[in-house]
């Protein structure tokens, strides 16, 4: 453990950065700790504080730049990604959007603070087309206000600290195979529960060709877009016929779904995941014939099947 304290001693600056723009660009590492221990070495003589603070600002903005470009340049592809590597299927990206939608250009300052937004946010962001400069100075602020405010803690108790990591160097080499080993079980749960949560979710999905052909075949159905209002901004198209119901107002009024007909529900995510979520819930309900689309809307826009425009009346 000793080892492990002077090598942060002697390349504290790396470290922060490295870990700051890792957990911006997704990756599972924790980078708190490492706010907190630079900050208690800044408040120990041993580490610049203002140097930390650069470091660690400059770090979060150019990891939240990647996703903002690619937000901005490649679109609802870049949610579609985020969705598929998360830990958590969908329900952070529908979070955000809720999120985002209800704050603006605010919730780049506070989204920093909270669990599985920081990530999504500057992908909205360039989505959406916030200019550079305003994302810039916003997501700024917001970088700058979660540095300083653990960064400050580390350096107000960093007396405690030192006490706490000299107990913990008389662990020696074993206390740092048991942290990486707690993350490393962490991650292998999380990615475990999702597999398990999707493979749950998946079954009595329908394909896009077989909703296409019941379309052609008359078959009397319900269909339903769960999409997000910003996904609707963003892609204002929807499958012929279907129903505009968000998440939210699904779980209000399932009592209105009819029980006697097939009820297709939809989302933006490819894993389909909210349309599942709100299948398993419906069926909860009673209403058995309900089934989720499998891919969502993208799958059905890849077969290249008819789109309807939002305001537009099915010819």
């Amino acid at each position: 453990m000793g080892d492990v304290t002077q090598f942060f001693v002697q390349h504290g600056g790396l470290v922060l950065f490295a870990a700051v723009f890792a957990e911006q660009v997704g990756l599972p590492i924790p980078a708190i700790p490492v706010l907190l221990a630079a900050g208690a070495l800044a408040g120990a003589g041993q580490l610049n504080l203002g140097m930390a603070v650069a470091l660690g600002v400059a770090a979060c903005l150019a990891g939240d730049f990647i996703w903002y470009y690619l937000g901005r340049y490649r679109g609802r592809h870049v949610l579609n990604l985020l969705c598929r590597i998360s830990l958590e299927p969908d329900s952070c990206i529908r979070r955000t959007e809720t999120f985002f939608g209800r704050h603006g250009m605010w919730s780049l300052v506070s989204a920093k603070f909270i669990p599985g937004l920081s990530t999504v946010t500057p992908a909205l962001a360039g989505l959406f087309g916030v200019s550079v400069r305003r994302f810039l100075l916003y997501n700024g602020l917001g970088a700058f206000l979660w540095i300083v405010a653990f960064i400050g803690l580390g350096y107000l108790f960093s007396d405690q600290l030192e006490q706490i990591a000299a107990q913990a160097a008389r662990f020696g080499g074993s206390l740092v195979v048991l942290i990486v080993g707690a993350l490393a079980v962490y991650i292998a749960y999380k990615y475990i529960h999702r597999q398990l949560l999707l493979r749950k979710l998946r079954v009595a999905r329908i394909t896009a060709d077989q909703l296409k052909q019941m379309m052609d075949n008359g078959h009397e159905m319900m269909i339903v877009d769960l999409r997000q209002s910003l996904d609707i901004q963003v892609d204002p198209y929807t499958i012929p016929g279907a129903l505009r119901m968000g998440v939210e107002e699904l779980e209000r009024r399932h009592h209105e779904i009819p029980r006697d007909r097939d009820v297709i529900l939809y989302c933006a995510c490819p894993n389909e995941a909210t349309a599942a979520r709100m299948a398993i819930l419906l069926k909860k309900n009673g209403i058995t014939r309900v089934r989720p689309l499998a891919g969502g809307v993208e799958a059905w826009r890849e077969s290249n099947f008819p789109l309807q425009k939002l305001g537009e009346q099915v010819t």
